[in-house]
Order: structure tokens, then sequence, then C-alpha cells
């Protein structure tokens, strides 16, 4: 039985965990020992992680039963009670309520409208890219880029005053981290909470032309509501890509020949963007819990039990994808699980494949001489975060 979750990429910064690669080919559906004793389990395989993200029998919502913490984390209690349900968070909601939520959004986030965004996110990126090259390097490309460009299209669509960017990245950030307290975080939620309340209000009293004054516009939707939705929103809108962005440019900086592949074929960049999104999953771990007793895979997965889903080990199983360790970034790697499966896939994929294919593109176009300023070993990694990635990247160009 595994004890407690393997978390360090212990071979590259990019690999999964080499105990986690070791129970997907024993055990892909494995039991876990929880800190607090809590007998629950750990999915690594690929089929059976796809399988159980689209198994509505694994709950997303926390007020089902004990919630347990799947590693030591300092100043945090291993396990925690039944939370009520968030109001608008409906990634942490099942049907219907899950589902009345989503299907307000869904419109706002199509394909078609997504690639009317586009050029104006091609804007944004070059605007960034022009910034970024007046600076004297060595810079630091999460300060000044990774993290600017989805900051300001996510506030952009939304209609969020960029101008506040350093608030609510600061309280997200302090949220998105594992080792802060919980009275640290709650505090971070709450600050995030009460601006967010505040410019809801502002929404539905004076709409404007963005998506949040849309929603403030639906009188189904209570302020609360609102807040969980763009609280939502906002974290995923640029979390998520920003590390995408800066570790990708890592990886690419230390695959010299994948990085010289897409110098000589940018046209490769779409399919770099998905192998980059399987092979880096910066989102590893996914959280379910078993709502009634479920025969999965040969296991018996108890009623209760908390389930731990590792998209990582997942997109890395070489029975789906061929030399999975390994990146190609001209590897067919659709079907990775980077962005989940089911009802809980992520609604803002195409509007990140987008940013991202501008900002690889943009960046490997404008800085042919692009390098790190540091030696690798010497790069900070995320691993005390939710959001895997890196939290600055220095580099240089010629």
């Amino acid at each position: 039985m595994q004890h407690g979750l393997p978390m360090d990429r212990d071979v590259t910064p990019f690999d999964p965990p080499s105990r986690i690669t070791e129970l997907r080919s024993s055990r892909p559906v494995s039991p876990m020992l929880f800190p607090d004793g809590h007998e629950g389990w750990l999915i690594t395989g690929y089929e059976a992680v796809r399988a159980a993200l689209a198994d509505t029998r694994f709950s997303n919502r926390q007020d089902l039963g004990i919630v347990h913490v799947p590693f030591p984390t300092p100043g945090m209690p291993e396990q925690t009670e039944p939370s009520p349900q968030t109001p608008g968070l409906f990634i942490s909601m099942d049907p219907p309520d899950h589902t009345r939520l989503r299907r307000k959004l869904t419109g706002a986030f199509t394909v078609r409208r997504m690639k009317a965004l586009e050029e104006g996110i091609i804007e944004i990126t070059e605007r960034q890219l022009d910034e970024l090259a007046k600076l004297t390097p060595p810079v630091d490309l999460v300060k000044e880029f990774a993290l600017p460009v989805p900051s300001l299209v996510i506030c952009e669509i939304l209609g969020v005053p960029y101008a506040d960017r350093e608030t609510f990245q600061s309280n997200s950030t302090k949220f998105m981290e594992r080792d802060v307290n919980l009275e640290d975080k709650m505090a971070a939620y709450m600050a995030m909470h009460t601006y967010l309340y505040e410019l809801v209000s502002r929404k539905r009293a004076e709409p404007t032309d963005d998506l949040l004054s849309d929603l403030a516009r639906d009188e189904d939707l209570s302020l609360e509501e609102l807040t969980g939705m763009a609280f939502l929103l906002l974290l995923a809108g640029h979390e998520t890509t920003a590390n995408m962005l800066a570790l990708g440019t890592f990886a690419l900086l230390e695959h010299p020949d994948q990085l010289a592949a897409l110098r000589a074929e940018p046209e490769l960049i779409p399919e770099a963007v998905e192998e980059l999104l399987r092979y880096l999953t910066v989102g590893d771990v996914f959280f379910r819990y078993a709502a009634e007793d479920i025969e999965f895979f040969g296991e018996t997965i108890r009623e209760g039990s908390t389930v731990i889903l590792s998209l990582l080990a997942g997109n890395h199983d070489p029975e789906k994808f061929e030399n999975a360790d390994t990146l190609d970034v001209r590897r067919n790697a659709r079907g990775h699980l980077s962005f989940g499966h089911g009802i809980h896939q992520c609604l803002g994929q195409q509007l990140a494949r987008i940013e991202m294919r501008a900002g690889f593109s943009g960046l490997l176009r404008r800085f042919p001489g692009l390098h790190l300023a540091v030696q690798a070993r010497e790069v900070k990694l995320r691993t005390d975060m939710n959001i895997y990635g890196v939290h600055a990247l220095p580099v240089t160009w010629a």
C-alpha cells in the first residue's frame, strides 16, 4: 500500500515521481494510506484515470464526507470536516447544480467565440514581447511575460481592471500554496472574495461589455454565485496558462533538439502545445470522492473514500503514449488528460491553447538567442504549489 502521495518529480523536473511510475506499472488503481490513517485510492494508469474522470459516481463535492489531506502539510489539519458548498464554485459540484452553472458559460467559451478573440490575444502577446525586448537581460520570464499575458487576456475577457492584478495575483498565489497555514489561506480567499463581490455588484448595477457583466445580467444568478464563478474563472484563467508558458519554455530550453525543430518548422507549434500540455501536466492531481461503493478496474472502492487521480502519471503512461517520458514536439498528443475529461473538462481549454500558441511562437520568433541565465538546477520549481511550474525563470538572449 502506498503511504502518502509522492509529489516531487525526482528524475527530471518534468517527469512523474518515480514511486508513482512504479505503481502505475504494477497496480494502476492502488490503495493509499493517508497521513491520518484513512485508506483511500490512487489512480495512475491512463485508461483508469480517464474512466474515473468520466464516471459521475466519483463526486467532486467536498461536502460528502471528511476531506483527507494526502501529504503532511505544516499548519494544516490532516483531515478537515465537510465544508458547505461554495456558491458558484461549480468545479466542486455535481449535477444538477454543476450543470445549471456551467451552462451559463458554455456560450462564452465556444471554439468559434475563442477564434474571434484570437487576433486580440496575439496583439496582447506581441505588446508584451515588445516590453520584454526593451529590458536589459537577464530577466525573469515569469514576471515579464508568462504571467502578464494570460492575466491581461483574462482581465480583458472578464472585465477585471488590470490595475488590480497585483492584489488578486498575490492572494491567488497564497491561496494556491500547499504549505501555507489554513488561517492565511482563508484570509487570501476572503480578500479575493470581497474584491470580486464588490466588482460583480458594480457589474450588476452598471454592466459593461465583458463576460462578468453578461453573467451579472442573469437574474437567475445570485451575487454570491457570481462571485464564486468570477473567482474560479479568474484563478483558472491566469494560473494554469502562466505556468505552462514558463515551464514549457524551461522544458524547450532543456531540450535543444526540440527547440531547434520548432524554430525550423513554426507550423509545428499547435502540436507542440498539445505535447507540452501532456508532458508537463501542470495540474497534476485531481481529487474525487466515492459517492457509493464502486467496482472499478478489479478493485472495490468503498463509499466515502477519497480518490486521487494522477493526471501526470496517466499522461506518461507508455500504454497510451510511446516513449511517454520523452518530449517530442512531432508527437500526436491528442487525447491527453491535462484539461481533464467528462463533465468537468476545462471550460477554457481553447482559450489556453490560443494563448500558448501565440506565446511560444512569438517568444521563439522574437528571441532566437533565448537561453537560461542560470544553471537548470538553480531554477526554483513550484513543488509547494497546487499548480506546478517555476517560481522564476531567469533568461537572457544574444
